[in-house]
């Protein structure tokens, strides 16, 4: 109720939500877009699982891919550049794959898994028990496919950083590479990636970021080397769970 008189840009006697419906004005965010983030929320509200990559790929919008479209608006993209929101949308479902692949056992320890049934069945591995010593090894070995499908995200939103302005260009993909060397780091770790939570260190980050002002400068970004399987487009409108 809130956030559609925020958007009617009716007063709300809130000021987070006020400042929504004037930020949401200024940048031309729609209330699909508020609608879409905050079905994320829903899903794990209602501890909702995935059953499939595409299930995967659907949170992965709903909490990450639907926020980078607003960031994208709120940076200037046009509403009708839609190649550019997609791109953008890419790079929330590549930062939130990383955020899975790390967080897997303090998810698990907390009654959450984001992993596909599908993936785990494969395994012959019980939600709910991926937290067990003896069950390590074959949670390690779905990194590699799930660092996968993130890297090709990250490498599609690249195509999209590329339109924007410099210091935009820049800071999207510092963070990229800052949020992609999460997932690298799971990945090298294999069984110990969850031994303690992984950290990019303040060092590391410097890098990454003197990294991504060559990279901005440049700004020739390469195509996935696979095409990505997944678009916004698969997850719109909202459908129910």
């Amino acid at each position: 109720m809130l956030t559609r008189r925020a958007f009617e840009r009716q007063p709300t006697a809130d000021p987070a939500f006020d400042g929504l419906g004037l930020l949401a004005e200024e940048c031309g965010l729609t209330p699909d877009m508020a609608e879409d983030i905050i079905a994320g929320f829903a899903l794990d509200v209602a501890e909702w699982r995935p059953r499939t990559e595409g299930d995967l790929m659907r949170y992965c919008y709903h909490v990450a891919g639907a926020v980078g479209i607003a960031m994208a608006k709120i940076m200037g993209v046009p509403g009708d550049d839609g190649d550019t929101l997609d791109r953008a949308c890419d790079l929330g479902l590549a930062f939130q794959l990383a955020n899975i692949a790390r967080d897997v056992i303090e998810d698990d320890a907390n009654g959450r898994c984001y992993i596909p049934t599908d993936w785990l069945v494969e395994l012959d591995l019980p939600p709910g028990g991926l937290a067990w010593p003896q069950n390590r090894e074959k949670l390690a070995t779905l990194m590699p496919r799930m660092i996968a499908l993130m890297e090709r995200y990250a490498a599609a939103s690249r195509l999209g950083a590329a339109r924007l302005a410099f210091r935009q260009r820049w800071a999207v993909l510092a963070a990229a590479r800052i949020y992609t060397d999460i997932g690298h780091k799971v990945l090298a770790a294999a069984a110990q990636a969850w031994d303690r939570r992984i950290v990019v260190t303040r060092r590391e980050k410097l890098v990454h970021v003197a990294r991504a002002l060559r990279e901005a400068l440049r700004n020739k970004p390469e195509a996935p080397a696979e095409p990505i399987d997944w678009t916004r487009h698969d997850f719109r409108p909202v459908a129910g769970w």
